[in-house]
């Protein structure tokens, strides 16, 4: 069973799309604006989030910014608007967001964006190429290997080292899901 997060403004919206997704087997937690879903958010990770882009108090796209910026863009977000643009959806799904819907929601359209977006799961836009595709060198399987040993600990971990050296991409690799992400950067 997943857990959906619906953030809209909207009464009508919110308890429509809550009684679609409950019948499909879902749990789901609403929210009327960004104040909200920042709460939710702060304490649960759900698995997908249904977020509209305009609302009285925070806009979509700046919760969504917000979320990108401290590491809690864990999730797959579907962004969701009446009166969207197609430079809205395109910048949002540059931010990370997974899908745009256009309201009107089609009840095929909202189950199938909700259905594929569950089995992608957490966003990967952050995975570095080299060690996911690079290949398969003693030094990238060694690269692996350590980090796999690091995220069993389940402890801190501080990377040094020159930039683009790759360090924040094997960082982003021990993230837990449902923690904030911390970047301090030194240049020199």
């Amino acid at each position: 069973m997943s857990q959906i997060l619906v953030v809209d403004d909207e009464v009508g919206i919110r308890e429509l799309l809550s009684e679609i997704l409950r019948d499909e087997g879902h749990q789901v937690r609403l929210a009327q604006n960004a104040s909200e879903a920042r709460q939710i958010r702060g304490r649960v990770r759900p698995d997908l989030v249904l977020l509209d882009i305009w609302m009285p108090d925070t806009d979509g796209i700046t919760l969504l910014k917000e979320w990108a910026s401290t590491g809690q863009l864990t999730m797959p977000v579907v962004m969701m608007s009446g009166h969207g643009t197609i430079d809205t959806a395109v910048e949002a799904t540059r931010i990370g967001a997974y899908a745009f819907l256009e309201k009107p929601i089609a009840l095929q359209k909202l189950l199938s964006t909700v259905g594929t977006a569950l089995k992608q799961g957490v966003p990967r836009a952050g995975v570095p190429a080299v060690l996911v595709t690079v290949g398969k060198s003693r030094a990238v399987e060694q690269l692996r290997a350590q980090i796999e040993r690091l995220r069993a600990l389940k402890a801190p971990a501080l990377f040094v080292g020159e930039p683009g050296s790759g360090m924040e991409q094997c960082a982003r690799l021990l993230q837990q899901s449902n923690t904030a992400w911390v970047a301090k950067c030194k240049c020199v």
